[in-house]
């Protein structure tokens, strides 16, 4: 029965028709999984008038599209879109499916992995195939202690959430061509309960999305206090960068929750990561171990955070990062001159 369930597929999440980076984050992880299994790589595209994201999926690896293009999904909407799959899956039979761990992501997939009957592991820091052709899917458990991986071995596809910025971006090669496959579900409009009468913006846009940053300077417990936040704020702006923190200062106030970096926070992946005070546990190293560049100010020589660190300072950040911001200015001083 398991055999009747090939290639690999992607969910394409768009809003208005804009897509959503991590599809194609995962295009790329899930090409890596196709070629380990020697199966296709398929994107899938539900919306209205939302062809063209077809054609960009094919750049960034998919070999083949699924498209539901109807104006009953021109929004989102769970039970339409959790329809649409589920009639694709069982027409199609994919091994895996992969969806982004947004708020539509977590939703929809949900929802189809419970129609389907088979297994989703959400939040996955890692995926791949092992010997017997299963995919391995790997993230954090029990409050983060430990890593899990975890295996669907009886049932089909086999699902995963992956959250944004942990898969690395693919090449995009808009030389790519692919099969666009036009789909019409048997579904009307009446046959929703829910409707859409108005859509009413998010009034929180302004906020900075630390996951978008290139250079990220955070700080943990060791800042000892909300009011040394702006010593670290100096140094970001100088860096032209953006003010992340641990799970440890959201729970103590001194920092919303929007600059949470890790596990229950946001996943990043900037040029530079400078932790502060910052001792790593897993929580937090999930959520920025794949910087380019972590650079880590701390204390104690045996935290945790100087191993994933690419430069390491033992040190009082309190001293440590005024002399660097000094030094920052010392030299863009003499450059000025």
């Amino acid at each position: 029965k398991l055999k009747l369930y090939q290639g690999v597929w992607v969910f394409v999440e768009q809003t208005e028709g804009q897509p959503a980076v991590v599809s194609w984050e995962l295009l790329g992880v899930g090409g890596d999984l196709a070629r380990a299994r020697g199966v296709e790589l398929c994107s899938v595209v539900i919306g209205q008038d939302v062809e063209g994201l077809c054609q960009e999926s094919f750049a960034y690896g998919a070999t083949k599209s699924y498209l539901v293009d109807s104006p009953i999904f021109h929004y989102y909407r769970t039970e339409a879109y959790y329809k649409a799959i589920c009639y694709l899956v069982e027409k199609y039979k994919p091994e895996i499916m992969l969806f982004g761990a947004t708020g539509l992501g977590r939703d929809l997939a949900g929802a189809v992995a419970t129609q389907l009957a088979t297994g989703l592991t959400a939040d996955c820091t890692g995926l791949s195939i092992d010997e017997r052709g299963f995919l391995l899917q790997t993230r954090p458990a029990f409050g983060g202690n430990i890593m899990a991986t975890i295996l669907t071995e009886r049932t089909r596809p086999q699902m995963a959430t992956v959250r944004p910025h942990v898969m690395p971006m693919s090449h995009k090669d808009g030389s790519r061509t692919g099969e666009v496959i036009r789909e019409s579900v048997p579904f009307k409009e009446e046959d929703f309960a829910v409707k859409v009468l108005e859509i009413i913006r998010d009034s929180k846009r302004d906020e900075v999305d630390i996951a978008a940053a290139d250079i990220i300077v955070s700080g943990g417990r060791g800042m000892a206090g909300k009011e040394n936040f702006g010593l670290l704020q100096e140094l970001a702006d100088e860096l032209g960068g953006v003010l992340g923190c641990s799970r440890a200062v959201v729970e103590a106030g001194w920092l919303p929750v929007e600059r949470q970096v890790g596990q229950t926070g946001k996943t990043v992946r900037p040029k530079i990561y400078i932790a502060c005070g910052i001792s790593g546990a897993i929580q937090h190293l999930v959520g920025m171990q794949d910087s380019d560049v972590i650079i880590a100010i701390n204390r104690d020589k045996q935290a945790p955070i100087f191993e994933v660190a690419t430069y390491g300072i033992v040190g009082d950040v309190f001293q440590v990062v005024p002399s660097i911001l000094k030094r920052i200015r010392d030299l863009r001083a003499n450059k000025a001159n």
